[in-house]
């Protein structure tokens, strides 16, 4: 035990240290000796030696202390390790942020869906994002708040769907369980729902042009479109396609669903009295 009292780095680093200063003041009287003796100045040679004492020491010290100072430095290097893991998130969120600096999928004010969630863009800072939810069945704010880390923008798609701010492609069905034959109403109801967009139509077919360009691609509209057809379960199934004003796609569905309902009845008391008839 003893032993390793003596062997323990502190103690030999302060005996290292005491020879050192030790040797320097030797040095230094040797010097001044000297220079009383032969009048001659040589500090620069004590000089030279003491610099030469102090690296020896500082190399001692270092190879006292090495296993101390590897360990120190597996040390350092594991709390680093362990602090990127810990916020490794936050990292990725300032990583996100940048992603979107340069790439720029949407600004302040752009309709967009991420993921599942739909949402006015409100703000953008170095960690998150914060969107206004929307009900994109009913195209209103649903009152709630969407707080998006930055790197889930990363590895979730993004949708812009600014274009849908002001006009969008709104389909709905209806679902009829009655048999009869449904296609007497087609023309009646087809114009019926070119009536309602008319107001719009210019407007319409211009916003579709810019659309059709900025996607390069070819979309339904700006005529409205329905479609006869039955469902898994073999009932009648009426699609409408409508490109209108996002403010009045719900207006105008109601007002289709109304004279769709009221020509149904219409054709069905109609077609059941020819059949009682016959």
């Amino acid at each position: 035990m003893n032993k390793d009292l003596l062997l323990h780095p502190v103690l030999i680093s302060l005996a290292m240290i005491t020879i050192a200063f030790t040797l320097k003041a030797l040095v230094d009287r040797f010097a001044r000796h000297k220079a009383e003796k032969k009048e001659k100045d040589i500090r620069y040679i004590s000089h030279n030696i003491k610099h030469s004492i102090n690296l020896a020491m500082v190399l001692l010290l270092l190879f006292v202390w090495s296993t101390e100072i590897q360990n120190f430095a597996l040390s350092i290097a594991a709390f680093a390790v362990a602090i990127v893991f810990a916020t490794r998130e936050f990292i990725q969120c300032i990583i996100g942020f940048f992603y979107l600096v340069t790439t720029r999928p949407f600004r302040v004010g752009d309709w967009v869906q991420v993921g599942e969630y739909y949402g006015e863009i409100a703000e953008t800072d170095w960690i998150k994002t914060t969107m206004h939810e929307i009900d994109m069945h009913t195209y209103q704010f649903s009152r709630k708040t969407i707080y998006i880390p930055n790197n889930k923008l990363i590895t979730n798609p993004i949708k812009n769907l600014n274009f849908v701010k002001r006009f969008t492609t709104h389909h709905f069905s209806i679902v009829r369980k009655e048999s009869f034959n449904p296609y007497p109403i087609y023309e009646t109801l087809t114009t019926k729902a070119k009536q309602y967009c008319e107001e719009f139509q210019d407007v319409a077919g211009r916003y579709n042009s810019i659309i059709e360009r900025k996607l390069d691609a070819k979309i339904s509209g700006p005529e409205p479109e329905i479609h006869f057809s039955t469902t898994e379960l073999g009932e009648f199934k009426a699609s409408f396609t409508l490109f209108c004003p996002t403010d009045k796609a719900l207006g105008i569905e109601h007002k289709l669903t109304a004279f769709f309902m009221e020509l149904w009845y219409s054709e069905a008391a109609k077609q059941q009295s020819s059949n009682s008839h016959i």
